[in-house]
């Protein structure tokens, strides 16, 4: 067994290692799919370390440029995350991975001093599409459901500035709603864009696909305005985008939700999902400037 870095040449390596665990590889593969294996502190760029036995990796850690590090290694993940906090290029902003593993390399990489703003345990749905149920809702008049264009871009920051704050724990206010404005762009070139549901020409609810792959996509960002809760309009953007993916030639969904929450569940499970395992989601609130 030997532990490096890794380097252009490796992603055939990696590509192979990260498939026989799709389910919670979908941001790693889909990073390396954009970026590959350089590290110039881009977004979906970073740095990967990996275990190897004899020419075969056998688990990977990477920390990309927007400072979250992921981590794909059933066996043994700490020496991997020392490894990593030896080469680290950047601080770390949060963790996502596998529930086991991420609680295994937390103490080698939490920041210190730092609180966590999202500490959640989700659990991990995966749906073959084949099997996906369509709710009735989207065959009613004056429901569509369709790809969001850059006049849509306004609209959906102000939804995922919201989204951020409720579910992610981020502070409200103009470097957030900047940073949503940023993303339109960037979850376009993760693969698929974004969804919107209207009713009646009035938008209702999103959805994005935060990682996509030709053969699978994995589902984030879905949001209705609180007014608008409770009508089946989450339910039916998702299942919209998912009918899509299929008609490209996609076979399987991938998405992560928490465990306390028991209505995402039920609208997931309504479409077809079903768990597949756990998952952890950590992210680091930056520490309060000290006072004079």
């Amino acid at each position: 067994m030997t532990v490096r870095p890794l380097a252009p040449g490796d992603e055939a390596a990696l590509e192979a290692f990260l498939a026989r665990h799709a389910d919670s590889s979908m941001f790693l593969r889909a990073n390396l799919r954009q970026a590959g294996l350089v590290d110039r502190g881009q977004p979906a760029e970073g740095t990967y370390v990996a275990r190897f036995a004899g020419a075969a990796i056998t688990g990977v850690v990477a920390h990309y440029g927007y400072g979250n590090v992921l981590i794909q290694a059933p066996d043994d993940p700490v020496p991997l995350a020392r490894a990593l906090a030896a080469a680290a290029k950047r601080p770390v902003a949060g963790l996502l991975g596998p529930l086991e593993q991420v609680n295994a390399i937390r103490p080698v990489l939490a920041p210190a001093g730092m609180r966590a703003s999202k500490d959640s345990a989700e659990i991990l749905f995966a749906l073959p599409l084949d099997r996906l149920a369509v709710p009735a809702l989207l065959a009613q008049p004056g429901i569509v459901a369709r790809q969001a264009v850059e006049a849509d871009r306004e609209l959906l920051a102000g939804w995922w500035h919201d989204y951020e704050v409720e579910l992610l724990g981020e502070t409200p206010g103009p470097a957030l709603l900047a940073k949503a404005r940023a993303d339109f762009r960037r979850r376009g070139a993760a693969g698929g864009g974004s969804w919107l549901l209207s009713v009646d020409g009035v938008p209702v609810a999103t959805q994005s696909f935060n990682a996509a792959l030709p053969d699978i996509v994995q589902v984030g960002g879905v949001w209705t305005p609180p007014a608008l809760r409770g009508r089946g309009y989450a339910r039916a953007v998702v299942a919209a985008a998912l009918r899509d993916a299929r008609a490209r030639g996609i076979a399987r969904a991938i998405l992560f939700t928490g465990g306390d929450n028991p209505a995402a569940q039920r609208a997931y499970r309504a479409l077809g999902f079903t768990p597949v395992g756990d998952y952890a989601l950590v992210l680091f609130r930056k520490p309060a400037p000290a006072a004079p």
